[in-house]
């Protein structure tokens, strides 16, 4: 088949270092989503949808074939980074959280996920970061060491 084609749906989960609560201002949490979305699309992968709480963030986006996840990641956290130390409102100390969680999304499940992404805030009065993020990785089949998890 000389054509290459994908639709790999991912669901991408990090915190801010030390879940520190960067994002707590509403007007600053919705700029970062929109740069969010804005450096996935500069990857020539799609977003979908961003969203989160005060201390992490949650995006759903395609994967481009010619992308890792890894230099993903390392691109969106690097130059919302560098924004959030510039913008007003944005702060000179501000950083992501080391690692990062990926979770695969079916297309069948795909208005779920993004749903579950748009609701963080009603979703964040009723639990913490750490434990959304145990309950993910344990519907994925993911163990977590959570000496190496939290940083």
């Amino acid at each position: 088949m000389p054509q290459s084609l994908a639709r790999v749906w991912l669901h991408m989960v990090f915190s801010t270092k030390e879940r520190r609560a960067y994002l707590q201002r509403e007007d600053f949490r919705e700029e970062m989503f929109r740069m969010i979305g804005h450096h996935v699309g500069e990857l020539d992968c799609v977003p979908l949808r961003a969203g989160g709480w005060n201390d992490h963030i949650h995006f759903v986006c395609g994967l481009s074939r010619t992308v890792t996840i890894a230099d993903l990641v390392n691109h969106v956290k690097v130059e919302t980074s560098r924004w959030a130390k510039d913008v007003e409102h944005g702060s000179s100390t501000f950083s992501w959280q080391s690692g990062y969680g990926a979770f695969s999304v079916s297309q069948s499940n795909l208005e779920q996920v993004l749903g579950y992404v748009a609701n963080q805030a009603a979703h964040h009065k009723m639990r913490s970061f750490q434990d959304e993020f145990r309950e993910l990785c344990l519907r994925h089949e993911l163990e977590i060491d959570e000496r190496y998890v939290w940083d």
